[in-house]
């Protein structure tokens, strides 16, 4: 298996990985009960770096991805790995988006994160008026 193979799909991750920093991952660490809140505020304000080299890793990664299947294509060679590969590529893009869709929907988010981490089931959003 060539290293080239393994390039692309290792050039979107590592773009999901940044992306992620502003919003998945620490929504993950507070919902696991590792850290707070303050992480989360703390990453949040590189989400205006972090976010676009996703994007670009992502993008990166499917450019290197379709230049290796055509070299492989005019070489009549079989791209090792390719499969492995594209399925990497398509969940970093999952990833990402799910980092965009958490940032740009920040409400949402609120919800979400309310709804995981209450024992009460019977939150259904934003109540301004204090009572329930």
């Amino acid at each position: 298996m060539r290293v080239s193979a393994l390039t692309a799909g290792f050039v979107a991750w590592v773009g999901a990985a940044l992306a992620s920093l502003c919003c998945l991952l620490p929504l993950a660490v507070i919902v696991l009960g590792l850290g707070s809140g303050a992480f989360m505020a703390t990453t949040m304000q590189y989400r205006w770096l972090l976010i676009p080299a996703g994007i670009i890793g992502i993008v990166a990664g499917f450019v290197l991805f379709l230049k290796e299947r055509r070299r492989c294509e005019a070489l009549a060679c079989r791209m090792a790995g390719s499969r492995i590969t594209l399925a990497l590529l398509v969940l970093a893009s999952l990833v990402v988006a799910t980092t965009i869709v958490l940032d740009r929907f920040p409400e949402f988010t609120s919800d979400l994160l309310a709804h995981v981490m209450s024992d009460d089931q019977s939150h259904t959003g934003h109540n301004m008026g204090g009572t329930r």
